[in-house]
């Protein structure tokens, strides 16, 4: 949801207005995608773990943005609630504010029972550090099973040669860690392969967001709109094009042409 920033300078608003219009604007996004039969899954950058070093200023509007249209989001009667619509919110929340923090878990409780769709809300987020962090947990696993290993070996001999007795520990551990070990420990891991990202403001590049998930069946779109600007008339053809190639898949299988 790139440009709320320089679509406030060029309109002569504040940041914060900016960045509360672009808020609007997520909510009529969602609304649409939520009445498409067979999209149930949404996810949006709404902050990156480098925003912190943005000016304070702006980062504590962010931040109060966060902690009362979160909640707004949820509420009886809004979207979330009149679409049944399950808010995860996905990054380091441990680097949020503890008002923040305490606004983001009221969220996901409040929604936590709803089924019909997803939203996840990407927030302080990169994925480099999502990547990072998988990593890290599928290390931490095999080094778990070194350490029951170890025990499990003491536990039933006493050994001569330590050294000799751990790399023999080592040898019957599985150090391999594959594509498919790293996807179940991503972030994004409940969340069904990414069919399209659209990126809005004109700039032809991810910035850190969805790198894992982007394979060769993503879509990606990248829209000259500043992101208060996006809307129905530049969401719907993005969402014909890829029915189109979907169609033109299935077609070419029945034919058996692939």
């Amino acid at each position: 949801m790139d440009g709320n920033r320089r679509w406030a300078r060029t309109s002569h608003h504040t940041i914060q207005h900016g960045h509360l219009t672009g808020f609007a604007t997520l909510k009529s996004v969602l609304e649409v995608c939520l009445n498409l039969r067979g999209l149930d899954t949404v996810t949006v950058y709404a902050f990156a773990i480098n925003n912190f070093g943005r000016s304070e200023s702006e980062v504590n509007a962010l931040m109060e943005i966060a902690k009362t249209r979160l909640i707004e989001l949820a509420g009886h009667g809004e979207l979330i609630a009149r679409y049944s619509v399950r808010v995860r919110i996905v990054g380091r929340k441990e680097l949020l504010p503890a008002d923040v923090r305490e606004a983001v878990e009221r969220v996901e409780h409040m929604t936590k029972d709803n089924t019909k769709a997803t939203l996840n809300i990407c927030m302080p987020y990169a994925s480099r550090d999502e990547i990072a962090g998988a990593a890290r947990t599928c290390l931490d696993r095999k080094l778990r099973d070194v350490e029951r290993a170890a025990v499990a070996e003491k536990a039933g001999q006493i050994a001569s040669n330590e050294q000799a007795d751990m790399d023999h520990i080592l040898d019957k551990i599985d150090f391999d860690i594959t594509p498919d070990d790293l996807s179940d420990h991503m972030q994004l891991a409940h969340s069904p392969p990414l069919d399209i990202l659209v990126r809005t403001s004109g700039v032809s590049r991810l910035s850190d967001f969805m790198l894992w998930q982007c394979t060769e069946a993503t879509h990606m779109h990248f829209v000259d709109k500043f992101w208060p600007q996006f809307g129905l008339l530049d969401l719907v053809p993005i969402i014909l094009d890829w029915q189109r190639h979907q169609w033109s898949v299935s077609l070419r299988k029945s034919c058996g042409w692939d």
